[in-house]
């Protein structure tokens, strides 16, 4: 090998100084190695470290992360059991609330149904009733169709009037008059004839007047009405109207407010008839009205025959009082003297026990002149008491012999 110098461009270069260039670069490059080396095992270990030190923090981490999701857990299952048995106590407070509900409602149906099956009842009944009643208005038809049936019914109506509103010594029915005509009814009056009072139902004639339709059937219709009311009219002017027996006006009963009505509205001739006949029409309320005013005329004149009897026993109740007074008095005047003698019997209590006081207390030394005045005074005290004793019994003899008179009196 020579040792010529190696010619790069103009610049020649020693081969040894160029080896131990490239020697000093191989070193310096193992240096540089080797530190990075050293710093990447360094930077290793300080790594493994972290992440050893990391891993210990993940454990702990993991340890407290374990802890909390058992705590979790454990609260998680506390909850659900809390909550499951909220919901039991609910489903159970709504199974009682719907049970209750189901009950009150299952009553209330029973109720309603219980109540619907006596308003049905009530309905069944009152359908017989109607079929009943249904019946009963055929029958009175056909009892009104008949003539002595509808003046029975008649009668029966204005007998019921009379009977509630007069006693039974103030009333006839079916009497016989000195004529031999017999009316329904006499009602006796005070100091005074009787009153007439007889029932007719002219039934036929107002019917064909209401179910008339042509002016031809209401004239034939009102002129059997007139004859009809007119005939029974002059029948109770003629047959029962006598003179000094019985009243100058009677009553004749019409047992239908609608038949009296229509005649007042249809047939005032009739009215005005039976004004100048002396006799009344009268439905049943008109009937009423006049029983009441014949009541009170009766109470009034059997209260003006009580009052010579009223006056006698207010008389005696005069007495009475008067005599209730007197005895009063005496009474008052023992009480008195009942007062006055508790008062001396406290007195002499209250000297009993002074003296017994004194007795007990040795003390009799300045009793000696007292006692002999206080004989002295029971002495003078006695003969009062004897001739006031001797007073009163005089005065109660005179009492009891004036109360003695006062009962003989009675």
């Amino acid at each position: 090998m020579t040792d010529d110098p190696i010619q790069i461009g103009q610049t020649a270069i020693d081969p040894e100084i160029l080896l131990l260039a490239l020697a000093g670069s191989s070193v310096f490059i193992l240096l540089v190695l080797l530190t990075v080396a050293v710093v990447y095992v360094v930077r290793r270990g300080r790594e493994a470290q972290e992440r050893s030190g990391e891993a210990t923090m993940m454990r702990a981490d993991l340890a407290k992360l374990e802890g909390r999701l058992q705590t979790l857990a454990e609260i998680s299952v506390s909850r659900q059991a809390e909550a499951a048995r909220a919901f039991n106590d609910r489903l159970d407070k709504v199974s009682h609330r719907m049970g209750q509900s189901l009950t009150e409602s299952s009553r209330k149906t029973s109720d309603s149904l219980s109540k619907l099956y006596e308003r049905l009842a009530v309905i069944d009944t009152a359908q017989r009733n109607l079929t009943e009643l249904s019946s009963n208005v055929v029958t009175l038809q056909e009892i009104l169709a008949d003539k002595q049936a509808r003046g029975a019914f008649g009668q029966g109506r204005m007998e019921a009037i009379v009977k509630d509103g007069l006693p039974k010594d103030a009333y006839t029915f079916q009497a016989t008059l000195s004529n031999g005509k017999r009316p329904d009814c006499l009602i006796k009056l005070p100091n005074a004839p009787s009153l007439v009072v007889d029932a007719k139902f002219p039934l036929e004639g107002f019917e064909a007047f209401r179910r008339a339709r042509t002016e031809a059937d209401k004239k034939q219709a009102s002129q059997r009405v007139r004859q009809d009311v007119a005939r029974h009219i002059e029948a109770i002017s003629e047959r029962y109207l006598l003179p000094g027996e019985t009243q100058d006006s009677g009553l004749m009963f019409v047992p239908s407010e609608a038949i009296y009505a229509d005649l007042h509205e249809n047939f005032s001739e009739l009215l005005q008839k039976a004004h100048r006949a002396r006799v009344v029409l009268v439905s049943p309320n008109m009937l009423m009205l006049a029983v009441q005013t014949m009541q009170a005329i009766l109470k009034d004149v059997r209260m003006r025959e009580q009052a010579g009897l009223i006056q006698r026993e207010v008389a005696y109740l005069t007495d009475d009082v008067g005599r209730l007074r007197e005895r009063t008095l005496d009474l008052q005047r023992h009480f008195g003297q009942a007062n006055q003698d508790i008062e001396k019997i406290l007195t002499s209590s209250e000297k009993i026990g002074n003296r017994g006081m004194r007795i007990e207390n040795l003390d009799f030394e300045a009793e000696a002149p007292k006692v002999s005045n206080a004989k002295a005074k029971t002495g003078t005290a006695k003969s009062k008491a004897a001739s006031k004793t001797g007073v009163e019994a005089k005065t109660r003899t005179r009492r009891n012999g004036g109360a003695d008179r006062l009962v003989a009196g009675e």
